[in-house]
């Protein structure tokens, strides 16, 4: 049977189809014949409702005489009948279809609250239905296809544009060929190496292209040690446990203490680091920066280590300024450091935004494995590895780094499988868009993407200079860095980097305004910063300077804030006085009324003293306070 109730779901005129139904059952005509009439007939679950005869639902070909049916239905006695009139198990199974749908309506009618504020409106009522969603509840009952993503589109449109987004590090932009490879992977689990052995595969290439990008000392035919990870943050946990192990082992190899492993990092170092310690018990010691560079002096480092010191944290590309730190500095320290005491303290190498850009832009930087004390290296592919957010990797030095009691063996998954990951399943999508890339573009194409982001840094650094109002604290322009541009308000009297910040995004921009790391040479100052990734041009940053430009003129035309503030006094001093005035004129008042000198009826209501001669009032101008 044609019309069945699974055809007439969330926005179909089921009145009309019940009505017709019966008609249908009273007439004994055939069911093929009923029809439905309504706004959108043709839509059933956003798709073309299709009847037998081919044309649509039975209605008549032409838009006129669609019209004309509309406005006088004929009687169903007038109706032609095709085939054979229902069978008794026809008419069974449509008796029941309306009862089901009976309920259906009765149920929807006693659900139904237009007022409810805890639910979600769905916009598009005249064809998906008007019942609202619950949100934070599952609803009760199934949404079309076509409805649920209508909903979420919508609630996503209050989004700001990736594109616009100049805070964030990661890549908001891919190829098309590269998009339809991870639209391929999604439902893998690269966990399941037995049922996804060509994923896997893949994630062994890329650790092994990153650690001979970071020259790790292999051999030709030597694996890399390594891992994928959802992203920087967890690749900085596995490089941070596997440095407390090592130093656990070595000292209970000495059989001393492991009660109080602490680690060296600056100011400037991410949350992620901070997390590390706080979860894993590690206390820290923290070296604030250089307010030159915004880095941690190799001296102050080296010199805060002591026998309990798992590893120092250094980073290349600060997340505040984009700065490299001195990594050969500390090592060459360490080196002399290690050799006196034994501590064997480590370096750990946080690229997470610029360990590529360093291998790619600035190969002669030793920042990698070159350096013998720098035992493992996280970089984060979703930035300058250029794939969208969900990959990182952590990589260490030699297989001897990576403590083997760290790895679990598993093989519920239809093998014997080593896995060394905070998590266990995720997508292989992160992996293949990683390997895309690197063949994709090879080292010629990652060095032109990187040098254009240096060299567009550059024009935008530039462009900030131009207009007068900013000092620039950082910029890849001058040195060795991650692309971005970092710079304060000179003049903050009118306004400050938060001001300017959040009237930027109503242009679309989202540029953050921040706290620089402490220094210790005096108060943290703030900055803003613009990111420079791949997909910012420079039409773009022509836009963005002409909206700064623009927001100069009318933030320059406000008074200053010590006029505001003055004014601000002032007024509450008015306030103040104005106050006094009448709590003074109210005590005189009422003394004078106790002293039965005068009546209510003696004075207005400013509290002035009135005289009644005949029918009329005089008001005397002074009041008698």
């Amino acid at each position: 049977m044609v019309a069945t109730l699974s055809k007439f779901r969330t926005g179909t005129p089921a009145a009309s189809f019940y009505r017709e139904a019966s008609e249908a059952l009273r007439s004994g005509a055939n069911a093929r014949n009923v029809h439905v009439r309504c706004a959108h007939p043709q839509v059933v679950n956003g798709k073309a409702y299709k009847s037998e005869n081919g044309r649509g639902d039975g209605r008549p070909a032409t838009p006129e005489a669609r019209r004309e049916q509309l406005r006088d239905p004929p009687p169903s006695s007038e109706r032609q009948s095709r085939g054979p009139p229902l069978s008794e198990a026809e008419k069974e199974e449509l008796r029941s279809e309306m009862s089901t749908l009976s309920k259906r309506v009765q149920e929807f009618a006693g659900r139904w609250d237009p007022t409810c504020e805890d639910a979600v409106d769905v916009v598009f009522a005249s064809r998906y239905g008007q019942q609202p969603l619950p949100k934070y509840a599952i609803s009760e009952n199934e949404l079309g296809k076509d409805a649920a993503y209508q909903v979420i589109a919508d609630h996503l449109q209050m989004d700001g544009k990736p594109r616009l987004n100049l805070a964030s590090f990661v890549t908001t932009w891919m190829e098309p060929e590269c998009d339809k490879l991870l639209t391929e992977a999604f439902n893998k689990n690269l966990a399941d190496l037995d049922e996804y052995p060509a994923s896997a595969e893949l994630e062994k290439r890329c650790v092994n292209i990153i650690a001979r990008l970071f020259n790790a000392p292999l051999e030709e035919n030597e694996m890399a040690r390594g891992t994928s990870t959802i992203g920087s943050s967890e690749a900085i946990m596995l490089a941070g446990l596997a440095m407390k192990r090592r130093w656990q082992n070595r000292r209970k190899a000495a059989g001393k203490s492991i009660d109080k492993p602490n680690m060296v990092v600056g100011s400037n170092t991410h949350v992620a680091v901070e997390k590390f310690a706080r979860y894993f018990d590690v206390d820290t010691k923290v070296i604030n920066v250089d307010s030159d560079g915004w880095v941690m002096r190799p001296e102050d480092a080296v010199g805060a280590c002591d026998e309990n010191t798992i590893g120092i944290f250094a980073i290349v590309g600060t997340t505040y300024t984009g700065h490299f730190e001195d990594i050969k500095g500390m090592n060459d320290l360490l080196e002399d450091k290690n050799r006196e005491t034994g501590w064997n303290v480590p370096i750990h190498v946080d690229g997470a935004s610029g360990s590529f850009v360093a291998a790619f832009a600035h190969p002669e930087l030793a920042v990698d494995f070159r350096l013998p004390w720098v035992k493992s290296i996280n970089v984060s592919g979703h930035k300058y590895g250029l794939t969208y957010p969900g990959v990182g990797w952590a990589i260490w030095r030699t297989r001897d780094d990576l403590p083997e009691d760290l790895l679990f063996h598993v093989n519920y998954l239809g093998s014997e499988q080593a896995t060394y990951t905070l998590n266990f399943s995720k997508g292989s999508g992160g992996v293949v868009a990683q390997y895309y890339q690197f063949i994709r573009l090879g080292h010629k194409g990652f060095k032109k993407i990187m040098d254009n982001c240096i060299a567009n840094c550059r024009y935008l650094t530039e462009r900030i200079e131009q207009l007068g109002a900013f000092e620039i604290i950082s910029s890849a322009a001058d040195i060795p860095a991650t692309p971005l541009v970092a710079f304060r308000v000179k003049d903050p009297s009118r306004f400050n980097e938060y001001d300017f910040a959040k009237n930027l995004r109503r242009h679309g921009w989202i540029v953050p305004a921040y706290s620089l790391p402490p220094t210790g040479d005096g108060p943290t100052c703030t900055a803003l910063r613009v990111v420079v990734r791949e997909d910012f041009s420079r039409g773009l940053a022509d836009w963005l300077v002409q909206d700064m430009q623009t927001l100069l003129e009318e933030l320059n035309g406000l008074p200053s804030k010590t006029a505001m503030r003055a004014a601000k006094q002032i007024e509450n001093m008015a306030l103040n006085e104005s106050d006094t005035l009448q709590i003074s004129k109210d005590a005189v008042l009422e003394a004078h009324k106790k002293e039965g000198r005068m009546k209510d009826e003696d004075t207005d209501g400013d509290g002035r003293r009135v005289e009644k001669k005949g029918s009329h009032v005089v008001n005397k101008e002074n009041p008698i306070c």
